[in-house]
Parts: C-alpha cells; sequence; structure tokens
C-alpha cells in the first residue's frame, strides 16, 4: 500500500499506467494535506505484513462476527523469517492475548453505508460498524495467546479466514483496552435483542439430514450448527446474510461454499435441501483448484445432480 504526494504524481505521469487515473486523483487530493503535516520525512506509507495466520476457516461463513471463546479452536500466526522477528517476540509470553492488527484482504473495495449482518435490515456508516468494505480495511481482533514456538504464536478462537495477512501484533493490557460498561450505541440495542430467546425454531426434513450426515461422515465438513443459529435469529432476506427468495415459498442462505434451501411457516424454519455453491461447470475448470470444498462439491454434485422436487 503506497501513497505518493501530488507534486510527486505531477512530474511522473507515467504513474497513470500503473494506478488508474481515479485512485490517482485520490492520492494527489488527499495526500496534499498529509504531506505537509509528515514535512519531508517520507514521500510515501507503506505498510509490509509480519506473517500470516494458519486457521481452519477457508470462507467468511466459517469466521463468524467475532472469536467464541467457549470453541476449542488453534490457530497459528506465522511470522517471515529473516526480520529478527524472534527478537520482537522476546517478552511476550506473559501475556494472556494479544490484539491481532490485519488486512481484509479479500475486500478490494468500500462503502460509506453498510448493511451490517445482525440486527434489521438498516444500512449504517461505516465508521459505526466493523464492516471488512473499509477505506483501509484494517481488521483488529483480540486472541488468547496459547504459545510461542519460535517464529509462530500459538492462538485460541478468532475471526480471520486461512492466510488472512497480518501487520502488527500489540499485547492486550486489561486495565487499558477493557471498558465492559462504556456504551455501544447501536449495537447495545442489537446485543439486547440476541440476549432474547431465539424465535425460530430450526428443523431438517429428511432430505436435507441426509445430505447432512454424508457430508459429515465423508468430508468432515459440518456447517449446520451455525446454520441454526443464524436461521432461529432471523431467517428474513437480508443480502449481508446471504438470504434471497427462490420462488414464492423458499429462500436460500449462502453458507460459505454451501447453500441451504428453506421454507419458513410461521416461527417454524424447515431446512429441506443442501446444495454445493459452485455449479459443476465451474469447479471443473483449470486452475480453480482452490475453490473452498472444491472436490467435497463435485461428489455432491454427482450424488445430487440435481436439485430435489422439494427445492424447486
Amino acid at each position: 500500500m503506497r501513497l505518493w504526494r501530488r507534486r510527486w504524481i505531477r512530474r511522473r505521469p507515467e504513474l497513470e499506467t500503473a494506478v488508474s487515473a481515479r485512485v490517482a486523483r485520490l492520492f494527489a487530493l488527499d495526500l496534499g494535506p498529509t504531506a505537509l503535516l509528515l514535512g519531508d520525512v517520507s514521500s510515501s506509507l507503506t505498510l509490509r505484513p509480519i506473517g500470516l495466520i494458519r486457521t481452519q476457516k477457508q470462507v467468511k461463513f466459517q469466521a463468524g462476527h467475532q472469536p467464541s471463546e467457549t470453541a476449542e479452536e488453534r490457530n497459528i500466526l506465522e511470522l517471515f523469517p529473516d526480520c529478527n522477528y524472534e527478537l520482537a517476540l522476546r517478552d511476550l509470553a506473559g501475556f494472556e492475548r494479544v490484539w491481532l492488527i490485519w488486512w481484509f484482504h479479500r475486500n478490494p473495495t468500500w462503502r460509506p453505508l453498510v448493511l451490517p449482518p445482525r440486527g434489521p435490515a438498516q444500512r449504517r456508516g461505516v465508521f459505526a460498524t466493523r464492516s471488512p468494505h473499509r477505506p483501509n480495511p484494517l481488521g483488529m481482533t483480540p486472541v488468547r495467546l496459547l504459545g510461542i514456538e519460535g517464529r509462530r504464536l500459538i492462538l485460541g478462537p478468532c475471526d480471520l479466514v486461512d492466510g488472512t495477512p497480518v501487520f502488527d501484533l500489540k499485547p492486550y493490557i486489561p486495565a487499558y483496552d477493557a471498558f465492559p460498561e462504556t456504551a455501544a450505541g447501536w449495537i447495545d440495542e442489537v446485543d439486547a435483542q440476541l440476549r432474547q430467546p431465539a424465535r425460530f425454531v430450526v428443523s431438517l426434513a429428511a432430505h436435507a439430514t441426509m445430505q447432512a450426515q454424508w457430508l459429515r461422515e465423508n468430508w468432515n465438513i459440518d456447517f449446520i450448527p451455525r446454520l441454526g443459529e443464524l436461521l432461529a435469529r432471523d431467517p428474513s432476506v437480508h443480502r449481508t446474510r446471504r438470504i434471497t427468495r427462490r420462488g414464492p415459498e423458499l429462500r436460500v442462505i449462502g453458507c460459505g461454499a454451501w447453500r441451504a434451501v428453506f421454507r419458513v411457516e410461521g416461527e417454524t424454519v424447515e431446512v429441506v435441501a443442501l446444495e454445493a455453491g459452485y455449479p459443476l461447470r465451474f469447479l471443473t475448470r483449470e486452475n480453480h483448484e482452490e475453490v473452498p470444498d472444491r472436490d467435497a462439491q463435485m461428489a455432491f454434485l454427482e450424488r445430487w445432480p440435481e436439485r430435489p422436487a422439494a427445492a424447486e
């Protein structure tokens, strides 16, 4: 991530070939006052990752909105070699938690108004949310520090997908970092609603139960608990929660690399079928080997090549 001074861009018009004209204009306009504050110390601002985190979460659906303190989970932050990071980790072992400063690397754009996944379908200013769609998509997460092995930090539950670049880590200091009595704006209202018992009862039809069992036993894939948690709270159509309509009676929710088809009657939600998230023509394309659960989806489509009648 590099920002150029206004006058530097003017002297280097060839940058337009490497950076879009729109982005260059933004840098020229926005960095002018910043450059005055910085003086002549630097003509650019650069962030370099210190390492990558390794988790079992391949898609955003698996990550949740905040780390679950009750989850039995081990994640690894691998710091890059030949940077003296081993020395930088000295004295960190005495801390129970650390802050991770990281990059939403799967979000190339930002929005001034966003639709949070929790609460009513109401757009809010991005700076009043933890949305990944930010001008500079930086994330921060406090995680438990379970151990340090050379350049590897063993961490507890986190909300980062596998391969997320980490820019910095800082010790979590309870006396300075925790203010539990502080007002949290609209989030206080949403949390109060979430403390109420779930309104909807979620069940799986026979076909969906068979598919879920097949995924668990053959591929160790089980998104049903997370699916049930979301639908029990609010199964209404919602763009951020990836819930859409399918015909007059059915709805579909995206579950990472998978989908679930369900119907709502009163306060009962019935999941009638599970589906692969990608069509076979996409999964079999060259250079698509990194699609999450690709082999499992291909096997699933071979076993269930068509949508069941209940899901039409």
